[in-house]
């Protein structure tokens, strides 16, 4: 539990990799997956731990809509169809999401 000490001494800032060190400074040898064991069954996570964007597969996109258009792009009035894009980015520490509309009349 020597894990829990070094973790607790760095106020929850240390991760596997530099708990890992520590415990060979101490010539201690454990593995990053040990190390992150026992941190997950303790329910510890390091403040610097990033959270990672994970791509949720969805179903909207697989209905049937009536292709009204026909691809028949050039002849449309204006604003008459408009297509739009979701796409996310990261922009610091977050997820940023961006909507791009596109007219078909000019693009």
């Amino acid at each position: 539990m020597r894990q829990l000490l070094i973790y607790k001494a760095s106020r929850n800032n240390y991760g596997t990799r530099k708990i890992k060190v520590k415990l060979k400074e101490r010539d201690i040898i454990a593995s990053r997956r040990r190390i992150g064991r026992i941190m997950k069954q303790e329910g510890l996570v390091s403040n610097y731990t990033t959270a990672q964007f994970r791509p949720h597969k969805d179903t909207c996109n697989e209905s049937n809509i009536e292709n009204i258009v026909n691809r028949n792009f050039n002849q449309q009035p204006f604003r008459n169809v408009v297509v739009s894009d979701l796409t996310y980015v990261r922009v610091g520490m977050s997820w940023n999401y961006i909507c791009v509309l596109i007219d078909l009349f000019n693009r």
